[in-house]
């Protein structure tokens, strides 16, 4: 695959940054088997509105830094992660990462599956990646309606501490592996558009461009 690094522009990026305010025609990397926005009841849809407002969007200068190491496991970082966990429920999706939220800590959390419980991982490190890659489609609560093919290790292993500080080895697979290097490359200020080959990126650009367009002219 090609994996063309080229830096976007200013230029290049809608007028989305910050959180959202108009999220009515977001789409977002949603639980497996979760409905469309559209088909969603009205306390689920306004619920997930909300939490999307804190979720900040392509252009905010914070997805393009490098979060910083937790070297506090206090009463503030457990409320942190539990504020992530809601929101990250409230929206849908099945991953977030701190920076998303405007922290600039190296933090995230991930449900791969709705039958999971919740996983908090603090100062995360891939320790190993497999040889085998796979490609699967990926989308991103910061990059409202980018749906895109992203080529990843099918497997990884990764340490990291919980909340407390206790250490973490997680060997993950699947899902789960492809979730968790998404939110790592959001603490290292990277979006999936940079996993894309310069064509894909354009035509995603592109999709979003219209897709604001559509919405600032309702």
């Amino acid at each position: 695959m090609e994996t063309d690094q080229e830096t976007l522009t200013q230029d290049d990026v809608p007028e989305l940054a910050g959180a959202a305010s108009q999220v009515d025609d977001v789409e977002v990397e949603r639980e497996q088997d979760a409905p469309e926005a559209e088909e969603l009841d009205a306390e689920t849809r306004a619920r997930r509105d909300a939490a999307l407002r804190h979720v900040r969007r392509l252009g905010d200068p914070v997805l393009r830094s490098t979060a910083l190491l937790v070297d506090r496991f206090d009463e503030a970082l457990a409320a942190e992660v539990q504020r992530m966990g809601e929101l990250m429920h409230d929206a849908l999706g099945i991953g977030l990462a701190a920076t998303q939220v405007g922290v600039l800590h190296r933090v995230l959390v991930y449900r791969a599956y709705p039958e999971d419980p919740l996983t908090a991982l603090v100062n995360p490190t891939l320790t190993w990646v497999s040889d085998e890659l796979e490609t699967a489609e990926e989308g991103c609560l910061s990059l409202p309606t980018v749906h895109v093919e992203v080529e990843r290790a099918a497997r990884v292993r990764v340490s990291a501490q919980d909340p407390a500080g206790v250490a973490l080895e997680i060997e993950a697979e699947g899902l789960e592996a492809r979730v968790i290097q998404h939110e790592i490359d959001h603490l290292d200020g990277i979006l999936i558009l940079d996993r894309i080959s310069r064509g894909a990126r354009k035509e995603a650009m592109r999709a979003m461009r219209e897709a604001q367009a559509g919405a600032d002219a309702e």
